[in-house]
């Protein structure tokens, strides 16, 4: 008798540290977004997308974030050194996966002020799975965007790789062969909140 085919586990990893030094030092995490902060809505569209366990990596106002955002059911991920960039959150929320007792085949990674990806595209990208050596991401015609998933084989070289602010970019250019690009430009927006100017895409 053919074994059921196991369901594989996609953990969510959002990477939600930055301090918002051009939002004149609001951090990202805290903006309001449908009346709650920026972090709590990117922590369910992750879920609503079919990933858990759910990882957030938190940096700039750590503890009010943890004080005013509803993140009960997720792994919270304190990064001493957020002000390294997002290379230094990519590798702390990496190595929290890896420690983590419920072993995970891949993480698909959010970014928080990105509040135009929802559920749909995160389970879109997460759909592409198909072994832990995995690299998928969304694209917005045709351009490679977030979220993006790695498979669990491969977050010791990412993390060897995820310096400054690129993140994850210089491993994924390097791998450019290997990256399943999921069109999602259909369902989703890929701007992020950077800017004062940025500030009028979030909603009330």
């Amino acid at each position: 008798m053919a074994q059921p085919i196991q369901e594989p586990i996609v953990a969510g990893l959002l990477l939600a540290a930055g301090g918002g030094r051009r939002l004149g030092g609001r951090p990202k995490a805290l903006l309001s977004h449908r009346g709650r902060p920026l972090v709590e809505h990117a922590a369910h569209v992750l879920r609503d997308g079919g990933c858990g366990p759910v990882h957030v990596v938190l940096g700039a106002s750590a503890d009010r974030v943890r004080k005013e955002a509803d993140l009960s059911g997720c792994v919270l991920v304190d990064n001493p050194e957020w002000e390294e960039g997002m290379g230094s959150s990519l590798r702390a929320g990496l190595e929290s996966l890896t420690s983590f007792p419920m072993a995970a085949d891949a993480a698909l990674v959010v970014l928080v002020d990105q509040p135009g990806i929802g559920g749909a595209a995160v389970a879109r990208v997460r759909a592409a799975y198909r072994s832990p050596e995995t690299l998928a991401a969304a694209a917005y015609e045709g351009q490679r965007g977030h979220p993006v998933l790695f498979g669990a084989h491969r977050w010791r070289d990412i993390a060897a790789s995820a310096v400054g602010d690129r993140g994850a970019r210089a491993y994924l250019k390097a791998h450019a062969e290997a990256i399943t690009l999921v069109e999602c430009g259909d369902i989703a927006e890929p701007y992020d909140i950077d800017t004062m100017e940025d500030l009028a895409r979030l909603e009330e």
